[in-house]
């Protein structure tokens, strides 16, 4: 006779084999894919990102390889060129008039500020150079995105490679920046449409997927992805990458943020009174992994909070399929590795920077 014990052990194993053997199959399809798939569902998404952590790193940087130079990052630079007096209430920015962070509104930037500050960059070896701006959006700002677009227009003229983030904008104005050369235009989801309502309330997420719409109508590539650390549930992380994932074409950035949590925003009591579990590294690992795998193509960049993160664990990002970083004097209102710092780290891993507009995207054939 078998004995309870041993019956409720071998249900357990049981369980774990099903449980295995249907993650790996959706990972097996995923790699199995040449080109991108756009209808994940939460189910397949969550069996990735739940597989055991060092196999959905190493299946990670197999599908990086076979569709990215495994080797070449590429080095970005962010500039605030119209700092403060945001009327959004995100609850994590510093910008945002609803929080009280000490931050002062300030005017656009002058031009020749701007291209100074690109030539800097570029001497520094960073090939896309991305501006600011707090405002919620570009509505009755003609004057300002004339400037604007003048500023992508002399920013490209030095080689570099643009993107800007302005708040909401529509599809004519989106074609304005993109005649002016604007490689790409940034429009961040932050989080799954679940958790975001808890966070912004003064624009909705469906305003948001509607700019990210209004770009791609435009011919402009899209750069969209979220801040991780926002009292966010792993399910919510999941949720996230299926709006992401979902999105036909993926975006062709994906910038994944960690929470700086800043005095004065309200984010910062938010989390105190939280009762999820604080943000691991291991939860932005297994993020940017599985975003590796369902979004081949994207370029993932490691973005706000890095300097948090130790050498080695920046490098484990890289492993899971992070080829982009920001680097720099600030991003935006919060600290930024530095230049010298961070070529001096991918000289000793062996990874190289990217040139500009150079093409990272290989096809499987081409291998």
């Amino acid at each position: 006779m078998i004995s309870s014990s041993v019956l409720s052990i071998s249900r357990k194993n049981f369980t774990r084999f099903v449980q295995t053997t249907a993650t790996n199959t959706v990972i097996l399809k995923a790699l199995s894919l040449k080109e991108p798939k756009h209808d994940w569902t939460r189910a397949e998404l969550t069996s990735i990102y739940e597989s055991s952590l060092l196999e959905l790193v190493h299946n990670a940087q197999l599908q990086h390889r076979k569709f990215h130079q495994p080797n070449k990052v590429q080095m970005c630079t962010l500039m605030s060129i119209k700092t403060g007096g945001c009327t959004e209430d995100c609850r994590y920015c510093a910008q945002a008039s609803s929080n009280h962070t000490g931050i002062e509104a300030e005017k656009l930037v002058d031009v020749k500020k701007v291209v100074a500050q690109a030539k800097e960059a570029k001497e520094h070896g960073s090939t896309r150079f991305c501006l600011g701006a707090a405002w919620r959006d570009m509505n009755g700002r003609k004057s300002a995105l004339r400037k604007i677009s003048d500023m992508v227009s002399q920013v490209n003229e030095l080689g570099l490679e643009t993107c800007v983030t302005l708040g909401m904008i529509n599809e004519e104005q989106s074609k304005q920046l993109g005649e002016a050369g604007l490689t790409a235009y940034n429009h961040n989801i932050d989080t799954s449409r679940e958790h975001y309502k808890k966070v912004i309330t003064s624009r909705t997420y469906d305003d948001r997927l509607k700019t990210i719409g209004n770009v791609q109508k435009s011919g402009v590539k899209v750069c969209s992805g979220g801040i991780l650390g926002l009292g966010e549930s792993a399910d919510d992380r999941v949720g996230f990458l299926e709006t992401l994932t979902n999105m036909n074409p993926h975006p062709d950035s994906v910038p994944i943020n960690r929470l700086v949590p800043i005095k004065g925003t309200q984010i910062v009591e938010d989390l105190a009174k939280s009762k999820v579990k604080k943000l691991t590294f291991e939860d932005i690992l297994r993020t940017i992994a599985t975003a590796r795998i369902t979004m081949p193509h994207s370029i993932i960049r490691l973005a706000a909070g890095r300097y948090t993160m130790k050498e080695y664990e920046q490098i484990m990002c890289f492993m899971a399929g992070c080829n982009s970083i920001f680097s720099g004097k600030k991003m935006l209102t919060t600290l930024c590795n530095g230049w010298e710092e961070d070529k001096a780290m991918l000289a000793k891993w062996g990874l190289t920077v990217l040139e500009p507009f150079e093409q990272n995207l290989i096809k499987p054939d081409e291998e």
